[in-house]
Formats: structure tokens, C-alpha cells, sequence
């Protein structure tokens, strides 16, 4: 007998077995009898050769070895979205509904027992209910009889549709126009075809705010086709697509909040000039995009970019980064509060972590948020008066001075010290006498083992922490901060020593060093707020 095969067969995403694959070809391979699939499978291990047999070119393949033939009867082309619904929460049609027979209903780990007829009735008014939809890797394929979805689940307004047979965009919108209500829309990893011509706007994705397309093998030309479709949405994930080019977005996207870009090897940094004009983007995810450098050259040193007016969190984590000006340019963006950008070639400039996350708190004016840690008051001050020490004297050898008049600083060290001029007049700038006690920030036979108590909060129990004796207070009292997870009130420090029994010695003076209390090795430092 003849497995049957779908008249639209060719393109259609297939499974066989546990393996996910796309038809390429239908037809006879002579000098075998039948009908053969050519297909190209997702995991190109799985395959034998490019869609050539003895010869012959059947399907063409992208990896070299990535193709097969299978026999119809081998392939599974998946199940309506209706199905997959009912199938996923229990509520198949092959329950047993005669009367007195019990059957169940399941909800996420809630189970409900029903008996007989009535079971059915309060099964379709359960499936009614349904407002957040998972089918997960069920296999949908297709959408099912017109307005039967509508029907039958008509309050849903959140689908997770991802990893499953959907071979086309056009499946998605089938599905989507009998949700009246969508607001999330999860597709990812369905490998599909996009429109090629720009979508006219519909009442289809009209509420549709979220949307996940990771893993599809969109472009961003599609993209921007598809987006007049999408007119209130506000956060999109295009994650692993090999998206290499931007294009700007002209009078699309416009209500974008969130863009999640991820895992895409972008051309150069420079693409990113072509989505900086997105006016409510608020969150731009880049972490593994392949950047190397970050450049706004609309502004200039001090000055605001007019790119990315509205963008307030930035990820460019398992980057390329190398150079500390990619961070000073990160500081002309108006809006930014959060950074995260840990594993990028700039994080190994600076030996000690501590040292590096000051660096870029000092040169980041408005940085509330670092690589998911607070920035509290204290620990911002602390950074900015290090570091308008730690780069007095250049600043000096530049031509920089105390008196107004005399102060030229070269646009050499302007461009590597952007933030300066602003640290300058907000500390003061530096006099020579101040810096020649500069002190070098971590030497391993300065360092201070001591004990940190919190005499008010017998909860906390006592830490063992070393610093450098030439650590000042006011970068004690930032790492407190975060070692102690304290919210953001004032920190009174003291210090016991076994030379001084019975007496407390208040740490008063945020600018000085350990060393200037003549605080040694085993010193208890007691902490109040």
C-alpha cells in the first residue's frame, strides 16, 4: 500500500523519528520502484549525501552530506494546531466519554477528574478558558478548519509555538487571524519561509506586543517586510539567524521597546547606526553579534549622541571589544542606566575585576546598573575620585592645570579621558602635592586580611576579606555595599585592634587610605547602617 503524500508536500517540514527535517524533493529514484522524499535534514550528520544519486542531481543540499532519502511512510508532516492543543492538555478525542467512565483533564501539574457526558461540556468550557497556550515541540504543522480556533479557545492571548513543523509564515498568520486578542507569539525554531514582498497592515498581529523569532533564518529584509503587520509591538528576539546587514527601518517598528539581536554576526559595529533612530527602543540585546568597536560620530567629546535617544539597557556581552573607547562612546548615550558586557577582550586589560568595573563606572557618567550589580552613590564616588587621581599626572603632562586659565588639556587625552572636564569640576581638579602620595592600587604584600563585623545585625555573620592597605574608605564602603547586599543608606565604619582593647576607631575621612589609621593584619572592621 502507498503512504500518502500532501499535494504541497515539497518545502513542508517533516520529522522522522526524533530527527527534524525539510522535504526537497517528491518523486521516483529509478532503478528503485515508488515514491521517494528527498529531504534535507536540520542535523547534517544525520545525512548521506548533497540530493545526487548514481549520478543524478534530485535536491540540492547546503551542507555537502546533509541529504537522504526517505520513504513517505517514514515521515510525519505533523498535526493541525487544534490537535496539538487538545492533545497537550488532555483533552483528545480518543478519551473514553461513556457514562460512568472516568476520564481527566490536565492543566500544566493540575489534574481534574470528570465523569461521563458531562465531562465533554466541562472539558470545551476548560479549553475556552485556556489564555496562555504551550504546544511546545508537538509537531503543529497546519492551522486547522477556518474559525475552528476562534471558536473553541477564544480567550487566548499568549501561543509558544516554537519548535514545531510550521513551513511557512503564511501557516503562522492562519493561525493568529482566529486569536483576536494575541499579545505573545513564540515561533522560534521553526525553520520557515517569509513573505517576499512587504505585508500589507491587517487586523491579524493588531494587540500583538511580543514576539519571538529566534532560529527561523529570517533577514532583516524580511523582517521589515513582515513589520507593517506588527503596529503596537514592542519586543522582538531574532536570536541566531545569521542576520550579517541592517537596514534602517522607515516607518516600522516605531513602538519597539526591546530588540534582541543576539547570536547574529553583524558586518561592523557601524550596522548599528542604521536601528539608532528607533524612538522608544529601550533595550538592546547584542551579546555574541561579533562587534568590535562602538562609535557614535554625530557628538563629540562631553556631548550627548541623538542616537538611541530612548535606550536605557544595553547587553554586548561575548563581543570583540578591545578598547577603552568603545566605553567612553557608550557615555554620549542619553538614556543608558544598565550595561552588561562581561567576555569581551577589554575585560583582560586589568587584572584585578574590582579595578576594571571602577574604570568603567568613572568613564559611564549616568551607569546605574553594571553587569547586573547596583551602582550605589558610594561606590560611584569612590570610582570617580580614584580615577581623577590615578590619571592626575597625565592629565597634567597634557597640559591640564588647577587654574582655569592655564588648563589645556590635548585632544589626545581628551579623547582616551572624555569624562575628565565633567570629574574636574564636580571633585575639583588635582594639584601636583596630591599626587605625588599616589599610592599603587594592588600590591600582593600590602594587602590587609581583616574581619568585617556588623555589630547591630547579629544575623550577619562575620566575613574574612582582604584589601589593599592603600584602599580608601569610600571604595570600602562600595564593596560593603555589594558584600553585604546593604540598600542605599549611609555607611558608619570603625575599626577594632588588639593594641587598642576596648576602644573604636571611627574610619571619618572617605578620602583616605586603610594605611592612614594604621589599621593592620587581623583588624576587625565594624560595619553600621
Amino acid at each position: 500500500m502507498t503512504a500518502w503524500v500532501p499535494s504541497d508536500a515539497l518545502g513542508r517540514r517533516i520529522l522522522c523519528g526524533t530527527e527534524f527535517a525539510t522535504v526537497r524533493y517528491v518523486g521516483s529514484v529509478p532503478p528503485t520502484a515508488g515514491i521517494w522524499l528527498g529531504v534535507e535534514w536540520d542535523d547534517p550528520q544525520r545525512g548521506k549525501h548533497n540530493g545526487t544519486h548514481e549520478g543524478t542531481q534530485y535536491f540540492k543540499c547546503r551542507h555537502p552530506r546533509g541529504g537522504s532519502f526517505i520513504r513517505p511512510n517514514k515521515a510525519n508532516f505533523g498535526v493541525d494546531f487544534l490537535t496539538a492543543v487538545k492533545d497537550r492538555y488532555g483533552l483528545n478525542d480518543k478519551q473514553d466519554v461513556h457514562h460512568g467512565k472516568e476520564s481527566t483533564l490536565v492543566f500544566g501539574k493540575k489534574t481534574v477528574e470528570f465523569v461521563g457526558m458531562d465531562s465533554i461540556i466541562e472539558q470545551q468550557r476548560q479549553l475556552n478558558q485556556l489564555v496562555d497556550i504551550s504546544v511546545h515541540e508537538c509537531a503543529v504543522s497546519h492551522a486547522d478548519q477556518k474559525e475552528e480556533i476562534s471558536r473553541t479557545c477564544a480567550n487566548i492571548r499568549h501561543i509558544n509555538l516554537s519548535k514545531n513543523l510550521i513551513s511557512s509564515w503564511e501557516t503562522v498568520t492562519d493561525i493568529a487571524s482566529q486569536v483576536q486578542n494575541l499579545e505573545t507569539l513564540n515561533i522560534s525554531e521553526n525553520k520557515m519561509k517569509f513573505p517576499s514582498t512587504s505585508v500589507s497592515v491587517s487586523s491579524v498581529f493588531l494587540k500583538l506586543r511580543i514576539l519571538a523569532l529566534n532560529q527561523t533564518e529570517i533577514t532583516w529584509t524580511e523582517v521589515l517586510l513582515c513589520a507593517p503587520g506588527w503596529p503596537a509591538l514592542e519586543e522582538l528576539y531574532l536570536t541566531s539567524n545569521n542576520i550579517t546587514v541592517l537596514e534602517r527601518p522607515e516607518n516600522v517598528l516605531q513602538t519597539l521597546k526591546l530588540l534582541d539581536l543576539s547570536d547574529n554576526q553583524l558586518l561592523d559595529g557601524n550596522q548599528l547606526h542604521l536601528i539608532a533612530h528607533l524612538p522608544r527602543l529601550e533595550q538592546l540585546i547584542l551579546r555574541n553579534t561579533g562587534i568590535s568597536s562602538i562609535h557614535f560620530p554625530d557628538a563629540g567629546f562631553g556631548f550627548k549622541t541623538k542616537m538611541f535617544p530612548s535606550l536605557k539597557r544595553l547587553a554586548i556581552n561575548d563581543n570583540k571589544i578591545s578598547q577603552w573607547s568603545s566605553i567612553n562612546e557608550l557615555d554620549k548615550l542619553p538614556s543608558l542606566c544598565s550595561l552588561q558586557c562581561h567576555n569581551n577582550p577589554l575585560m583582560d586589560t586589568e587584572k584585578n575585576p574590582e579595578t576594571l568595573r571602577q574604570l568603567i563606572i568613572a568613564k559611564i557618567g549616568q551607569l546605574g546598573v553594571l553587569n547586573k550589580s547596583e551602582i550605589l552613590p558610594a561606590e560611584r564616588k569612590g570610582a570617580e575620585l580614584d580615577y581623577r587621581k590615578i590619571f592626575g599626572n597625565d592629565w597634567i603632562a597634557a597640559g591640564g592645570h588647577w587654574n582655569p586659565e592655564r588648563n589645556r588639556p590635548s585632544e589626545e587625552f581628551l579623547a582616551a579621558h572624555p569624562r575628565y572636564p565633567s570629574l574636574c569640576l564636580k571633585y575639583g581638579a588635582p594639584e601636583e602635592g596630591e599626587l605625588k602620595r599616589q599610592q599603587p592600587l594592588t600590591l600582593k604584600n600590602q594587602l590587609l586580611t581583616l574581619t568585617i563585623k556588623c555589630p547591630d545585625k547579629p544575623e550577619q555573620k562575620p566575613l574574612e576579606k582582604k584589601l589593599p592597605d592603600s584602599m580608601t574608605i569610600q571604595r570600602v564602603k562600595g564593596l560593603l555595599y555589594r558584600l553585604l547586599k546593604i540598600p542605599g543608606s549611609e555607611l558608619k565604619l570603625s575599626y577594632e585592634s588588639s593594641k587598642l582593647e576596648g576602644k573604636e576607631v571611627e574610619l571619618d575621612n572617605d578620602l583616605k587610605p586603610l594605611q592612614f589609621y594604621s589599621i593592620e593584619n587581623g583588624d576587625c572592621v565594624l560595619v553600621r547602617w
